[in-house]
């Protein structure tokens, strides 16, 4: 019989997709007690059932799969960029699928802007209102309040409308950090993710005998098999080794190995390679936190999801990344390098985001020291001066120009121009590690 802790998980289970819940009234539906309601709703978001949303509540959400998740819902949008709901709620549990930063003129911002997305964006009412229409959700951002006929259009297309004290820059920066984080827990396999489960899993019960051993064995085509007793507990393991020179009519019980290896769902996909290959084992019981069967995992399983592992992309991209890759040196000047101002580049303005520009100037000095062979840059002061806006689709040139050098110390002043115009200076003071 399940406890009542898995009869609240089975009922939250049970619930729509957005549906609000509170421990109080899960306490009396369910006949527990409040502290009980709580703990498993608490297991119920770490599990990814429900978020909990400040001034909010807690909500059903869609449990997403392995596969997917590089993408995240709209409650826990919120939670990252500590938002508000200014209307919409009736779709916080809905998947984004892309979000856009709105720096741009409103024909092109929509040509971005999709079904599914969301759109990014400042103090723009009727961006705010065509982006709805387009049937995406709309983060605005600078703590910007909005129009009370766009909260109403919000609740009717049940779509979120977020407002973020954080500008353009920092709030898609930690999108995509939220994301990337994700995606590198995605890359760590586990157990529970290849394992064959117990209604497929070949196992033998204590009454069993070595005739049934036979029989398993010939079905299933392994010769290593877990014993349950009455309750589906792992209690023993019974291998070909054990059965050797036996009577066919001798019980399981006599010759299993009792308190056999076991791994749990959660349990790396790495650690059970390698203990399979220390203890030359090529299957292992996969239990629960009462040591009651959920599946098995076998040799073959490891190798294929092994297999698996090394084909796939590696994929997720942080704002970082993108300064990097847009940073190129001129083929006539390796000591000059040029970057193309992107939207995921700009602030709620249009223009390049601070942030950014420390970024390039950064990326810029450290690649000037690589090239001159001093070696990795940590930067340990940096004085800025922003001297002009610098709007979207700017072609920038970056001119780091090395001061001075000691063996562990570089002084370097870095000049950025827009169309031959200056437009921000830079001081930087870094240690040096050598490569």
């Amino acid at each position: 019989m399940a406890t009542k802790h898995e009869q609240i998980i089975q009922h939250i289970i049970s619930l729509n997709v957005g549906s609000k819940i509170s421990v109080r009234q899960i306490a009396k539906n369910l006949n527990v007690s409040e502290g009980t309601a709580y703990r498993a709703i608490k297991e119920a978001e770490n599990i990814g059932l429900v978020s909990t949303i400040e001034r909010v509540g807690t909500i059903r959400i869609e449990r997403k799969k392995k596969e997917n998740f590089d993408r995240l819902t709209f409650a826990e949008v919120i939670n990252i960029v500590d938002g508000q709901v200014l209307g919409g709620r009736e779709g916080l549990h809905k998947t984004l699928n892309k979000f856009v930063i709105g720096a741009m003129q409103l024909d092109a911002m929509m040509r971005y802007t999709e079904a599914g997305s969301l759109l990014i964006v400042g103090n723009r009412v009727k961006a705010h209102e065509l982006a709805l229409n387009e049937g995406a959700a709309v983060l605005i951002t600078g703590g910007f309040d909005t129009e009370d006929y766009i909260k109403r259009l919000a609740d009717e297309k049940q779509l979120p409308i977020i407002s973020t004290s954080y500008d353009s820059f920092t709030v898609a920066a930690m999108i995509n950090r939220a994301i990337y984080d994700q995606l590198i827990k995605k890359e760590i396999v586990l157990v529970g993710d290849i394992c064959t489960t117990s209604e497929q899993a070949q196992y033998l019960k204590l009454g069993d005998t070595i005739r049934d051993w036979y029989e398993v064995n010939e079905a299933s085509a392994h010769s290593r098999f877990p014993v349950l007793d009455e309750k589906n507990r792992v209690v023993g393991i019974v291998t070909s080794k054990d059965i050797i020179g036996k009577e066919r009519e001798t019980s399981i019980e006599k010759v299993m190995t009792r308190n056999p290896i076991v791994v749990q769902s959660k349990t790396s996909l790495a650690y059970v390679a390698h203990m399979m290959v220390w203890e030359g084992i090529e299957v292992v019981p996969v239990v629960n936190e009462s040591a009651s069967l959920i599946g098995i995992v076998s040799r073959q399983d490891v190798l294929k999801a092994l297999q698996q592992i090394q084909r796939q992309p590696q994929i997720g991209e942080t704002i970082d990344d993108i300064v990097k890759n847009n940073v190129v040196s001129l083929e006539e000047d390796k000591t000059i390098f040029q970057a193309k101002v992107i939207p995921q580049m700009t602030n709620q303005l249009g223009t390049l985001s601070h942030g950014v520009f420390t970024s390039l100037v950064t990326e810029a000095s450290s690649r000037l020291l690589l090239q001159l062979k001093k070696g990795d840059l940590v930067v340990e002061n940096l004085t800025v001066y922003f001297l002009k806006p610098v709007p979207i689709d700017s072609n920038l040139l970056i001119k780091p120009l090395l001061l001075e050098a000691g063996r562990i110390y570089a002084k370097i002043d870095v000049e950025v121009y827009n169309e031959k115009k200056l437009v921000g200076k830079a001081l930087l003071m870094a240690q040096i590690m050598d490569r």
